[in-house]
């Protein structure tokens, strides 16, 4: 009868119902993959390294670039203050030479006789030969002089080695004029296209020429005995500037005070003005290096002492970093192989961490809506592989329970059905007594019949009971054993947070540590600074004492090869310093990489604690969730002892019945008193059987919702 009861659930009713209800509930659970935790695990590891990679890259280009662009234009600019150096050398002999011409007293003598000899006489050509033959000495001895000429104060011509009458010129000149000015001292005239016979009367033209000019004066007397100029040929600054290098598409030139050229490789250009990208305003010292306004031309210059003319290199910018390219193409070929890595490394550390969790999270949610078939590969040995091994020892437990508890709420079902027949018999049977006492010995002998049966289904409910009360022991001790399960979980993984933050604060003194380390390397780097200025102070020390030692002559050479020697240490010197910069700034970069690389390593130690935290969350849940369970099962438990209690009394109720049907013949008034007490109990019975009844029911519907 109890089965055929309408009100009770259609198991494979409820069963399709769980299912609709894991499949809804795993539906509201779907998020969007861009917000998983494997898709954000992946993103954070492949943009770290793609960045970091470019990053690098890009600033080793960078600063490859500016480095490779600053030592050439150092070492270029060394090589023209070298050049310069020797110009001024050159030009510091043509002055020498000069002044052996104005410290010669024959060729004074002979340009003070021919100032004052009739030109037509003789003794004037006698004399203009022998002048000429004195100027020709010291023309001839240098095969760069173009000529040399003397002129008296007004421009008159006294002598050349071209004319032995000389070249007249125009007073008013403004070449002629500074020379004047000059008293004596030496005078640089900057190029002339046609040389400076095309100012004067002997016509022609000449190539390209600078010259010297001096006041030439009577040591004794102070008197002014002429003018005396020395044409130089351009190709004399040609030879030297031909020895500099500056690169395809370099070039180098020489411009005078005034902005005009001096020398250039176009010799079209020569005695023009400059066509530079700079004002000769902007090379207002020694030497230096600059770049051109549009930044496409590296340009070094060098201000000769001798008569402040500016040795002038010019590169393109292109071509001094030109190799820095390969370093570019280099990074984006890093750059594109460590993006394919990290694709492969970020994808299997997805698959890794986020598949495990989500597969765990859907498992554990059709847990909760009642499947307990669902179980977890453990096959790995890490903290997720333990985390697998305690979700299945969990819902072992789980099964076994609601198995257990399902059987004895069958049994407990069943009992109650009968129980609760036996108790409408009784009442019937009462009723039948109550209504007539004559058949009160019939009815007695029914009564003793049925109490026998309800006694001994008293007894079977007895036994049933103690069936339940033992099972609902052995589930209560499951369930601690769950409990006890989830708080070693919990213990592991406050473990595991511990470790971490462990971890953080080792990464945090690594970066102290490392920043420490940049701070000496600074200190290095300045220090050789200081090292590399006093070698290049020493380098223009041996220059001077070079230069000191050629104009000293012979007496000098033993100095010169002392300061040479000094010269090729400082170069040495500054050779080594620049390779230890090189390495201290190597190791500089590479702190500052890895200073980098321990900052972004931070970001992950904090999303990794966060994980680790919700795992944590999760098997707290589970532990309040195995706490309600316990509770329900104690209610349970006094619900059973309830009717125990109850089953208690009924025995009692059936042993009375017994007795009153044996001593029913005695007298019909015990008869009809024991009848209807019979009846009251067996109300109260009936009562107690339908709430026996209705518990029942209840227990298989909870335990209906799982599926086992």
């Amino acid at each position: 009868m109890a089965n055929s009861d309408p009100s009770r659930p259609n198991p494979s009713s409820s069963g399709s119902h769980a299912a609709r209800r894991v499949a809804d509930s795993l539906d509201s659970m779907r998020i969007n993959p861009m917000k998983s935790v494997g898709t954000k695990l992946f993103a954070i590891f492949f943009f770290s390294i793609v960045i970091f990679v470019l990053a690098v890259g890009l600033m080793s280009y960078s600063r490859s670039k500016e480095v490779i662009q600053n030592k050439v234009a150092e070492a270029s600019e060394q090589t023209i203050i070298q050049a310069g150096q020797k110009l001024g050398l050159i030009f510091s002999s043509y002055e020498d030479l000069s002044m052996q011409i104005v410290l010669n007293n024959e060729l004074s003598r002979l340009a003070s006789s021919l100032r004052k000899t009739n030109r037509n006489s003789y003794e004037f050509l006698e004399q203009g030969r022998l002048l000429t033959e004195q100027l020709n000495m010291y023309a001839f001895a240098n095969k760069n002089i173009q000529s040399i000429h003397l002129m008296t104060e007004k421009g008159e011509g006294i002598n050349s080695t071209n004319n032995s009458l000389g070249m007249n010129i125009q007073a008013d000149q403004e070449w002629f004029g500074d020379i004047v000015k000059a008293g004596g001292q030496a005078v640089w005239l900057e190029t002339k296209e046609k040389g400076y016979a095309g100012d004067s009367n002997l016509g022609g033209s000449s190539p390209p020429t600078f010259a010297l000019g001096r006041l030439l004066k009577n040591p004794v007397t102070s008197e002014i005995t002429g003018v005396l100029v020395i044409e130089i040929k351009v190709d004399v600054i040609g030879d030297q500037m031909k020895q500099i290098q500056m690169g395809e598409g370099g070039s180098t030139l020489v411009l005078s005070d005034k902005g005009n050229y001096v020398y250039h490789a176009d010799k079209n250009l020569v005695a023009k003005p400059s066509t530079l990208p700079v004002g000769t305003d902007a090379l207002d010292k020694e030497h230096d290096k600059l770049q051109t306004s549009d930044g496409q031309n590296q340009l070094v210059y060098f201000r000769t002492p001798n008569n402040n003319w500016i040795l002038v290199g010019l590169m393109p910018v292109k071509e001094l970093v030109k190799d820095a390219a390969v370093i570019f193409d280099l990074t984006l070929a890093i750059a594109f192989g460590a993006a394919l890595i990290a694709v492969v490394i970020g994808f299997m550390l997805a698959r890794m961490i986020g598949r495990p969790l989500i597969q765990l999270r859907n498992l554990m949610k059709e847990g909760e809506q009642g499947n307990l078939t669902v179980r977890m590969p453990a096959k790995r040995q890490d903290e997720i592989g333990q985390l697998s091994v305690s979700f299945n020892q969990m819902m072992e437990k789980i099964t076994q329970l609601v198995q257990q508890t399902n059987r004895s709420a069958q049994e407990v079902l069943g009992t109650a059905g009968e129980l609760s027949d036996a108790s409408k018999k009784t009442a019937m049977s009462a009723k039948d007594i109550a209504v007539a006492t004559e058949e009160i010995a019939m009815g007695a002998s029914s009564l003793a019949v049925e109490s026998e049966r309800g006694n001994e289904l008293t007894q079977s409910i007895g036994v049933q009971m103690k069936s339940v009360v033992e099972a609902n022991v052995i589930m209560g001790t499951a369930a601690g054993e769950v409990q006890a399960s989830s708080k070693q979980g919990i213990a592991y993984m406050d473990e595991l947070i511990g470790k971490t933050n462990e971890t953080e604060t080792m990464t945090r003194s690594m970066v102290e540590k490392v920043d420490n380390l940049k701070e000496s390397t600074r200190s290095i780097v300045k220090i050789l600074d200081m090292l590399g200025n006093m070698t290049k102070q020493t380098n223009i020390l041996s220059l001077n004492a070079t230069i000191e030692a050629a104009r000293a002559g012979a007496a000098g050479k033993g100095f010169m090869v002392v300061a040479d020697e000094i010269r090729k240490l400082a170069d040495q010197s500054r050779q080594s310093i620049a390779v230890v910069g090189q390495i201290t700034e190597k190791i500089q970069k590479e702190i500052d990489e890895t200073v980098q690389v321990l900052s972004q390593a931070y970001p992950i130690f904090q999303e990794q604690i966060s994980s680790v935290k919700e795992a944590d969350s999760i098997f707290k849940q589970v532990d309040e969730q195995m706490s309600g369970f316990i509770a329900r099962l104690s209610n349970v438990t006094e619900s059973i002892s309830q009717l125990e209690a109850s089953q208690v009394v009924l025995s009692e109720s059936m042993t009375n019945v017994s007795a009153v049907a044996e001593e029913s013949s005695a007298t019909s008034q015990e008869v009809a008193s024991l009848s209807t007490e019979q009846l009251n109990i067996s109300g109260g019975l009936v009562k107690l059987s339908d709430k026996l009844e209705e518990l029942s029911n209840s227990l298989k519907e909870s335990l209906s919702k799982f599926q086992i």
